[in-house]
């Protein structure tokens, strides 16, 4: 008919081959774009009854950390295998490339994420359903590139359930030890103990898989300080001043795309600057060198987050301990005003000017979980008395304004935590002899006469110059309150002076001050870090791995992940301390870490997969020999047996 040319006669053959890796990314890939799709609709408020929401949204978490566990040990193994022993560079070059698509990922979803989330409206507020959808749609794209692709590939043919095998093969070795080692001599490994049943070239493999499982005990470490950039980090980031100009802000989880930038601007940097450098210094550079040198990265760049946090905790304001209120005084009267409280009890032994802006609130001790106080107020040489209610772990505004009898008060509870996303929190105090109703940005506030307070609302941070107000019988101008900073706890006094309304601005939570510029160098360390570890660790699995066990070995590196989120929690929820402490903590715990790792990594011995697949033929080649020799004896006993018969 005609001559099948050698590249088609290739590919033809490949064909044949069977598919584990890909049909495994693709089934799998089905099952994450569903989890992805069930979340979307567990987002949509109108969808059921909350228990509705929380099923949905728990089985599509469900479907999509299945997916997950099964595609990333699956997608790097198969990356891993289009190359062969003798393309190792180009290999490591490859997993380099791979990790900086993965990042690449990682850069648009988290600039494009929160502004789907929050910039975009649906249901009648933040669109969470579409900020789940978008990943989904995109995710079925990429399966359908990649099933595209499909006869291009280099695949490995599976050898069966190897990992019930060596399951089998452990079991084995340690019921067999246990069962001869009484009468029989010891030998040199125990895994040697199941040489009766299974092959050397698949205990050989087992060891070598056992030996790089041991080195990473230590890894999860790493993963406990890394993980915390889209936690601990983000948290940070809310409490930090995110303008840069008057023009321009960003949101506290978009600071996470540095990470993500600067990888893809490092591993270049790193492949074809650093390391060829550092290697004409005679420097001999080995993958576990580099996995510790990472390391001692991250420790540094919680170091660093620890100095930024003892900065950045200076704008908040504690929660007070059992026991204890805080307290800020507002003077609305015309004069200074001095307070005097029972018992001896001075907090306030200056007087208060009118209108002072309250610099902090002074913790007041109970003594009880609550406790009546009777206050004594002196103004213009008279005295009033002042009933007033604190409970412990409140924060209270007292408001002392004139009366016709002399000074009156009114105490408010005060909202002292900032806001998680970064954003200021107003509300306005009431003077005026009518209600009055103040438009700022999408939220409007509502205050009735005689010295009301509004509730406290979440505004965007900005410079409001011509703040909207409106009044039944006056008429109100528009108000100026100028900058509204983040993080920080606005009171705005309405006051009517000189036959016109004016707006008083208070400070009671600081905003915060310290730019998120300052989270740059943590965030550069972590990434050099991540660099050296985390992509050399993913070619150390590849290449440190037997042929048949390629994902068992990637499997198990994705698993220290997972354990460095247990350490998170485990450290967090037990130590108990303030996060700069905290911080501080997981960089010593590192270096510690660092330190036995080094130790481990220098009894370590690399293998030569070269080596070992020869090791494997000789074996099997052996073993065919063998059974072979056995095959022909047993024929050659039958044909004596019956001529001796005959």
């Amino acid at each position: 008919m005609f001559e099948v040319s050698p590249f088609n006669r290739k590919f033809a053959f490949m064909r044949r081959l069977p598919v584990f890796y890909s049909k495994t990314i693709i089934y799998l890939s089905i099952v994450y774009v569903l989890g992805h799709v069930i979340k979307s609709v567990g987002a949509i408020p109108t969808v059921g009854s909350n228990t509705v929401h929380i099923g949905l949204s728990m089985t599509g978490l469900i479907l999509i950390a299945f997916g997950t566990g099964g595609i990333k040990p699956c997608v790097a193994a198969f990356g891993g295998d289009q190359f062969q022993e003798r393309h190792a560079n180009e290999r490591m070059k490859f997993f380099s490339i791979f990790y900086m698509a993965i990042n690449g990922g990682s850069l648009l979803s988290t600039i494009i994420t929160p502004i789907l989330r929050e910039d975009v409206q649906c249901f009648g507020g933040d669109c969470y359903a579409l900020a789940f959808g978008v990943p989904a749609a995109l995710m079925t794209l990429a399966l359908a590139v990649f099933v595209a692709g499909s006869g291009l590939y280099r695949r490995n043919p599976p050898e069966g359930n190897i990992l019930v095998e060596v399951c089998n093969c452990i079991g084995f070795a340690v019921k067999n030890r246990w069962r001869r080692s009484k009468y029989e001599s010891s030998r040199r490994h125990w895994l040697d103990w199941a040489e009766d049943k299974y092959p050397k070239h698949l205990i050989t493999e087992i060891k070598m898989v056992l030996r790089v499982l041991v080195l990473y005990i230590p890894l999860p470490m790493f993963w406990a300080l890394f993980d915390q950039q889209g936690s601990r980090w983000t948290l940070q980031a809310t409490r930090m001043d995110m303008a840069f100009g008057e023009a321009f802000s960003i949101k506290p989880d978009q600071m996470q795309t540095l990470n993500a930038l600067l990888i893809l601007v490092f591993v270049p940097v790193f492949d074809l600057l650093i390391y060829p450098l550092v290697s004409l210094c005679r420097i001999k550079i080995t993958p576990l060198r580099k996995m510790a040198t990472g390391m001692v990265f991250a420790a540094l760049a919680f170091a660093a987050a620890a100095l930024v946090e003892i900065q950045v905790v200076r704008t908040v304001v504690e929660e007070p301990a059992a026991g204890n209120c805080l307290l800020q005084v507002y003077n609305l009267a015309p004069g200074d005003v001095r307070l005097q409280f029972p018992q001896g009890g001075d907090p306030f032994p200056d007087s208060l000017p009118y209108l002072q802006d309250p610099q902090e609130y002074l913790t007041l001790p109970l003594g009880a979980p609550s406790i009546n106080m009777s206050l004594e107020v002196h103004y213009k040489g008279a005295a009033s008395r002042c009933n007033v209610t604190f409970a412990q772990h409140k924060a209270y505004s007292l408001i002392l304004h004139p009366t016709n009898a002399g000074i009156g008060c009114k105490m408010v509870k005060d909202h002292i935590m900032k806001n998680d996303k970064g954003a200021p929190l107003l509300r306005f105090l009431n003077t005026l002899s009518e209600a009055a109703n103040i438009s700022v940005g999408r939220e409007t506030f509502h205050t009735s006469a005689g010295y009301s307070v509004s509730q406290n609302k979440t505004i965007m941070r900005g410079v409001y110059n011509q703040v909207r107000c409106t009044m039944a019988s006056k008429t109100c101008p528009d108000l100026d309150l100028g900058l509204l900073d983040f993080g920080a706890s606005y009171t705005v006094i309405l006051l009517e002076e000189s036959d016109k309304i004016m707006a008083h601005k208070m400070e009671d939570v600081h905003a915060n001050n310290m730019h998120i510029a300052w989270q740059i160098p943590q965030y550069v360390l972590i990434t050099v870090g991540e660099v050296m570890f985390s992509i050399t660790g993913l070619e150390f699995s590849y290449s440190q791995a037997p042929s048949n066990m390629k994902s068992v070995l990637q499997a198990g590196w994705l698993l220290t992940v997972a354990f460095g989120n247990v350490i998170v929690l485990i450290v967090a929820e037990g130590a108990g301390l303030a996060q700069w402490k905290e911080f501080a903590l997981f960089s010593a715990l590192l270096l510690a870490v660092c330190i036995v790792f080094s130790f481990m990594a220098h009894l370590y011995k690399y293998v030569d997969p070269l080596q070992l697949d020869k090791f494997r033929s000789d074996d099997q080649n052996r073993s065919s020999s063998d059974d072979e020799y056995d095959d022909a004896l047993n024929k050659k006993k039958q044909d004596i047996e019956l001529n001796t018969r005959f």
